[in-house]
C-alpha cells in the first residue's frame, strides 16, 4: 500500500477501503503534526485537537477533492485552517517571536522533506537504510559499517552511489553524460 500514489489512495478511500484510509493517515500524520506544532507553534493539547480536526475534515470532505494527486497541498491547507482555528479558540496571546514569519516557508520545508522521504522509499532497502543511518540518525561510517558488517571504507562509496540514486528519484528527467570510464555523471547546467 505504501507504493500507491496519492490519487490511488484517494480513489481507494472513496471506495471505502479501510486499509487505504489507514495508509493515508500513516503517510500524512507526521506532516500534519509538523504543520500544527512546528509551523504554527500550537501547544501540545491544541496541536492534538488540530491534528484530530484535520483528519476528521479530510475523512468527511475527501469527496470534495477534485484531483486526488493534489492530496498533499489539500491536507496542508486543511492543517493551516485547523491550526488557525485552534489559535483563535485558545485566545492565547502569541508573543511576536512565536508568530511564524512566513508559514508558507515552513510548509515549503516540510513539503521538501516529504518529497525526499517519498524518494527514499523508492530506493532499495539497502540504500534507504544506509542514507537513513548516515543523514537521519547521524551515525558514523564506523558505526554503520559495524552494524551492516561492511568495511568502514566501503560506506562512503555506498553513500555516494545511493545519493546518486536518490537524486535520480528526485529528478527523474535530469540529463546525464558518460565519462571516459563509462560511468555516468550529472551534466553541468
Amino acid at each position: 500500500m505504501d507504493a500507491a500514489s496519492d490519487a490511488e489512495l484517494v480513489a481507494r478511500c472513496r471506495a471505502g477501503d479501510q486499509a487505504a484510509w489507514e495508509a493515508l493517515v500513516d503517510r500524512y500524520s507526521r506532516y500534519v503534526h509538523a504543520i500544527v506544532s512546528r509551523v504554527y507553534h500550537l501547544e501540545s493539547h491544541d496541536a492534538e485537537d488540530a491534528f484530530q480536526d484535520v483528519f476528521t475534515r479530510v475523512f468527511e470532505r475527501l469527496d470534495t477533492l477534485r484531483d486526488g494527486s493534489a492530496l498533499r497541498p489539500w491536507i496542508a491547507q486543511t492543517a493551516r485552517n485547523c491550526a488557525v482555528d485552534a489559535l483563535r479558540r485558545s485566545g492565547r496571546e502569541v508573543p511576536v517571536g512565536e508568530v511564524p514569519d512566513a508559514p508558507d516557508e515552513g510548509l515549503a520545508r516540510l513539503d521538501e522533506a516529504m518529497t525526499v522521504h517519498a524518494a527514499l522509499d523508492r530506493l532499495s532497502p539497502d540504500c534507504h537504510e544506509i542514507l537513513d543511518r548516515f543523514f537521519c540518525r547521524d551515525e558514523s561510517y564506523r558505526t554503520i559499517g559495524s552494524e551492516l558488517e561492511l568495511p568502514a571504507g566501503t560506506i562512503a562509496s555506498r553513500i555516494a552511489r545511493c545519493l546518486t540514486r536518490l537524486r535520480d528519484a528526485l529528478e527523474p528527467g535530469r540529463k546525464q553524460q558518460a565519462t571516459t570510464s563509462g560511468e555516468k555523471v550529472e551534466e553541468r547546467r
